[in-house]
C-alpha cells in the first residue's frame, strides 16, 4: 500500500531509540523527511545518521526534552523553519517510573505529569496552528495498552495515559473541521529498553530472570510473544499517514491480543 508519504514532513519525539526510532525509520523508508528529538545528543545524532544512510530523505535531529515546554516549542519551530510545514506529529516520551501508588510523593507525581501528560498537551498546542495554516495534518500520541486495562506496578501510566486518551477524543472533534486527525496508538509488550528495564525490576522483585519475565509477558498475549519495535512502527506510521485519512479520535491497540477489552 502506498501510504502517500513521499516528501511529507514527520516529527517524531523521543526518537533516539525504541518505538520512536523505529517509527522515524519507517517514515523515512516511506519517503517522508523526518525531524527527530531526544535528550541524549549522542544517541540522537547516531540514530539520525543511521536512518539517513539507509534512505534518500532528510533527517534532522533536534536535541529536546519532551518534558520541557521550551524544548517542545523549539522543536516545532525548528521543523517549520527548516521544511516549511509539518504533515505528521508523533508525540512520544519515555515511560514514567514503575512503582506502586504508595511509592511516590507529590514531586514524583508532578514529574510524571510533565512527562506523560503535559508533553502531549504542549506538542499538540504547538503544532495545531501550523497544521491549521497549511490545511491539515495528523497528530498521533504514543501511549500504552494501559489505557485499556490497568497494568500492575505502573500507577503513573495507568492514571496519566487515560488523561491523554480523553484529550484525544475531545481534540479530534475540535480540529476535525481543520482537516487535522488526532489519534492514540497503544503498544503492549514490545522489546524496547523500557520493557527490558521493567522486566529487570520484576525479576528483582520476584527472584527470577529477565528472560523469564519477558516470557511471562508474552504469554499474556494471543500471539504468545513480545513484539518487535518494527511491528509497532508500521501501524503507527499508517495511522499517521494520509492512507488513514478517515481515522480520527480512535485508539489503535498494537498488543498482540493482550487486552481483552472491546
Amino acid at each position: 500500500m502506498d501510504l502517500q508519504l513521499k516528501d511529507k514532513v514527520a516529527v517524531v519525539m523521543a526518537a533516539s531509540k525504541g518505538l520512536g526510532a523505529a517509527t522515524a525509520r519507517v517514515f523515512a523508508e516511506e519517503g517522508a523527511h523526518v525531524v527527530i528529538s531526544a535528550r541524549n545528543a549522542q544517541a540522537l545524532h547516531a540514530t539520525a545518521q543511521d536512518i539517513a544512510r539507509c534512505t534518500d530523505v532528510r533527517v534532522l535531529p533536534v536535541v529536546a526534552d519532551s518534558s520541557k515546554a521550551a524544548d517542545i516549542a523549539r522543536l516545532i519551530d525548528t521543523a517549520v523553519r527548516t521544511f516549511g510545514r509539518i504533515d505528521a506529529l508523533v508525540a512520544n516520551a519515555g515511560g514514567p517510573p514503575a512503582g506502586r501508588f504508595i511509592d511516590f510523593d507529590d514531586a514524583a507525581w508532578h514529574n510524571a505529569i510533565e512527562l506523560t501528560l503535559m508533553s502531549t498537551v504542549r506538542a499538540a498546542r504547538a503544532v495545531i496552528p501550523v497544521m491549521q495554516q497549511q490545511g491539515g495534518g495528523s497528530i498521533t500520541f504514543i501511549t500504552s495498552v494501559s489505557v485499556k486495562h490497568a497494568l500492575d506496578n505502573l500507577v503513573f501510566s495507568n492514571s496519566l495515559r487515560l488523561a491523554v486518551a480523553g484529550m484525544v477524543k475531545t481534540l479530534a472533534r475540535e480540529v476535525g473541521p481543520d482537516n487535522i486527525r488526532v489519534n492514540l496508538i497503544c503498544p503492549g509488550y514490545t522489546a524496547t529498553d523500557r520493557i527490558l528495564e521493567l522486566a529487570a525490576a520484576h525479576a528483582r522483585r520476584n527472584g527470577t530472570t529477565v528472560e523469564a519475565e519477558l516470557a511471562k509477558s508474552g504469554a499474556h498475549t494471543a500471539l504468545g510473544r513480545v513484539a518487535s519495535v518494527e511491528e509497532f512502527a508500521r501501524p503507527c506510521v499508517f495511522l499517521a499517514s494520509p492512507a488513514a485519512s478517515y481515522i480520527t479520535g480512535t485508539a489503535l491497540v498494537v498488543d498482540g491480543g493482550q487486552s481483552r477489552s472491546l
